[in-house]
Order: structure tokens, then sequence, then C-alpha cells
């Protein structure tokens, strides 16, 4: 009954995603190409879960935590994470010097740590430790390192256009990508603390 229950929550939370996406289909702020360049690594993620869901099912807690940030992509997709309206917003009221929603971004992709341990667990011979953590919390620095190097590889090819800036985000900050794996990693770090959510998670599916 708890699995069907499961079931049917994971099958909510992918209708929400692809109404998202199908919002940010519309008419992008951006452009197309931004918006492609944006959700294109999401929407392979989705392609992967969804086709190994009855071979390999994660925990209703990871599913959480990939549903925000894919839509977190998509919105960022939508407007240009430089541009998202309510970080707009915010920039104005409190006088910043840049849109933020790409560093709040970040911040929350460092809760795919969760995800990254629950599969190092059912998948490996590792068990629930501080080393475990370390690891996970490596790859997840590593995946944002490696998304780095193709937004340098893409403003080398682009020839920095316009349409290449809209996807760097950097708002004229040298340090973007810097500032970009700072904040990963204070998220990742402050994720772990939740990490007890995810063994609870994994004791019930048992």
């Amino acid at each position: 009954m708890s699995r069907k229950k499961d079931s049917s929550i994971h099958f909510f939370l992918l209708f929400v995603v692809m109404l998202v996406l199908i919002w940010s289909l519309i008419k992008p702020e951006a452009g197309y190409m931004v918006l492609l360049m944006e959700v294109l690594p999401s929407v392979l993620v989705l392609i992967l879960l969804v086709s190994t869901y009855n071979h390999f099912r994660l925990t209703t807690v990871s599913y959480v935590i990939i549903t925000l940030l894919v839509i977190l992509t998509f919105i960022g997709g939508h407007y240009s994470y430089s541009k998202v309206p309510l970080f707009s917003w915010i920039k104005d009221y409190f006088g910043l010097q840049r849109n933020h929603y790409d560093r709040f971004g970040h911040f929350l992709k460092g809760a795919m740590v969760i995800v990254i341990i629950e599969i190092l667990l059912r998948k490996t011979a590792l068990l629930k430790s501080k080393t475990t953590n370390f690891i996970a919390l490596c790859i997840t620095l590593a995946i944002g390192a490696f998304y780095e190097i193709i937004e340098w590889a893409s403003a080398k090819i682009g020839k920095e256009g316009k349409v290449t800036k809209d996807f760097l985000g950097m708002q004229g900050d040298i340090w973007d990508a810097q500032w970009d794996m700072a904040f990963l990693l204070v998220g990742s770090i402050l994720s772990l603390f939740f990490t007890k959510i995810l063994y609870k998670e994994l004791e019930k599916s048992r």
C-alpha cells in the first residue's frame, strides 16, 4: 500500500514538472536557443528517471529534490537566469548589483548530494558513514565543475554572443564560476544535515 502511495506521489511530481516544462516552452523571454541550453540536461535526466523507474526507483525524498531542481532550471530557461522577475525585483528593491537567481539556484543544487548518497548506498558497497557523505559531496562538486566547464566551452564556441551571455548569466562578474561553486559547496554541506530524512525513507522501503 505504501509503495502504491509513493507511486502516486511520484507521478504527481512528474505531472507538475511536465506542466512547468510546457509553460517554459511558451514564448521564452530569452529565446528558444537559451531555453534549450538551460533545460536540455534536466530533460535528459527526466527521460533517464522515467525509463528506469520500474527497475530502479528512488525514494520520494530524492524525487522531491529532483523535482525542485528541475523546475528551477525550467524557470531559469524561460527567463534566463539573469532575468528571473522575482530576483530582478529583489535586486532593484535592495539596490543589489546583480540578479541572484543563479546564485540561489546553485545553492539549492547542493541538495543533489542527498540523491547521490542514496545511489551510493543502494548501488555500491558503501554504508552510512561520513566517508560516504564525503564521496557524495565530491561527486556533487565534480558535477558542478563539469557544468561550469560546459559553460566555458559554450562561451568559446559561441564567441560570446547574446545567446552565450544569456546562458552563462555572468552579469559582468569574472568570478561567476567560482561563486557558483562556492554556493554549491555551501548548499551541499548544509544538505548533509538532512541525511536522516533519507535514511528513514530507505528503511521504510526495505
